[in-house]
């Protein structure tokens, strides 16, 4: 993956996108810290999410968690 800073990637926005259609990886950097990726959609029917499932047993404890952690959230009230 290439590094590129923020203003080139403004400045060679068009040439950018170019080239990750061609395949390439970008990550866009900002006074020293890499703050974003740039790279080719990844297109698919779902068969590697249906395949992963069927790797993974179901975790029966999940949905109780999930449960739990939500009594102990709390709600923000947004205008």
């Amino acid at each position: 993956m290439t590094d590129i800073s923020a203003t080139d990637a403004a400045r060679r926005f068009a040439d950018l996108l170019d080239a990750v259609e061609d395949g390439e990886h970008f990550t866009i950097v900002r006074r020293g810290k890499a703050v974003a990726q740039l790279e080719p959609v990844r297109r698919g029917r779902g068969a590697h999410a249906k395949a992963l499932f069927e790797r993974h047993r179901i975790d029966r404890e999940w949905a109780s968690e999930v449960s739990r952690a939500r009594e102990v959230l709390e709600t923000e009230e947004r205008p």
